[in-house]
C-alpha cells in the first residue's frame, strides 16, 4: 500500500479528526508537523490557504478536513464510516455540519482556547470570549443533544464519521470546567461522548493539549 501521510498540527482540533478516522479505518500512516500559526511555512506546503491538516496518499493530495475524512473512508478498507441508510446519512452529515459551523467557535475557539490553551501557553485567557463561547454552547448542545437521543447519528456502537469529526471538539470543550458542567444538561449526548471515549481510535488519536 502506497505511503499515508497526515500533516497537521499537534495542537490542531481538525488534525486530530483526520487522524481519528485514520485509526477508525485501521490505516498505517505517518505524520508531519506543520504550525499553521508560524509563518512563513515551509515553501512546498500543500494547502494553498496555509491551513492544516492535509492528507497525502500515493499521486494525491487532499486538503479541507471533510474531505480528508470521506476519502479515508473511501479509499481503505474497514468499517464503513458513512451509514448505508440515507437517514442515517443524512443525520451523519448534519452532526458534521453543526460541528464545524456552529460548535467549533464557541466550544473550542472560545471555551476551550481560551480557558485551558492559552494558559498552558503562559497566555492570559479572554474573559469576554469565554462567556461569549457559554452562551452560545447550550443551543449547539440542545440541537446534538436531539440527535444523539433519535439515535439515527451520534452511536458509538456503530462509529460513523459523526464521531470522527465531534468527540475532538466535545473533548476540548469539556476540558473546561465549565464545559464540562455544561455537558451534564443534555443527557443523550452526555451518554454518547461517555461511550466515544471509549473507542479505540478516540484514544489514540489524542495529542497533548488540542487548539485549533
Amino acid at each position: 500500500m502506497s505511503a499515508v501521510t497526515l500533516i497537521g498540527y499537534r495542537h490542531s482540533v481538525y488534525t486530530r479528526i483526520a487522524r481519528m478516522a485514520l485509526h477508525q479505518k485501521g490505516v498505517a500512516f505517518t505524520e508531519a508537523e506543520v504550525n499553521p500559526f508560524d509563518p512563513p511555512l515551509p515553501p512546498d506546503h500543500p494547502h494553498p490557504f496555509g491551513r492544516v491538516p492535509v492528507l497525502t496518499h500515493a499521486s494525491l493530495t487532499v486538503f479541507e478536513t471533510s474531505a480528508i475524512t470521506r476519502y479515508i473512508d473511501l479509499a481503505f478498507p474497514g468499517p464503513p464510516l458513512v451509514p448505508a441508510a440515507p437517514q442515517a446519512a443524512a443525520r451523519m452529515q448534519q452532526v458534521i455540519a453543526i460541528a464545524d459551523a456552529y460548535a467549533f467557535r464557541p466550544l473550542v475557539l472560545q471555551v476551550y482556547a481560551q480557558r485551558v490553551f492559552r494558559p498552558l501557553e503562559g497566555l492570559v485567557p479572554h474573559e469576554a470570549q469565554i462567556a461569549e463561547g457559554l452562551a452560545a454552547a447550550p443551543k449547539v448542545l440542545a440541537a446534538l443533544d436531539r440527535i444523539a437521543a433519535e439515535g439515527l447519528a451520534l452511536s458509538p456502537a456503530a462509529p460513523s464519521l459523526a464521531e470522527c469529526h465531534l468527540a475532538p471538539m466535545i473533548a476540548a470543550f469539556v476540558a473546561a470546567r465549565a464545559g464540562a458542567e455544561a455537558l451534564t444538561d443534555y443527557p443523550a449526548l452526555s451518554h454518547w461522548w461517555a461511550s466515544v471515549q471509549r473507542l479505540p481510535s478516540f484514544r489514540a488519536s489524542g495529542r497533548d493539549h488540542m487548539a485549533t
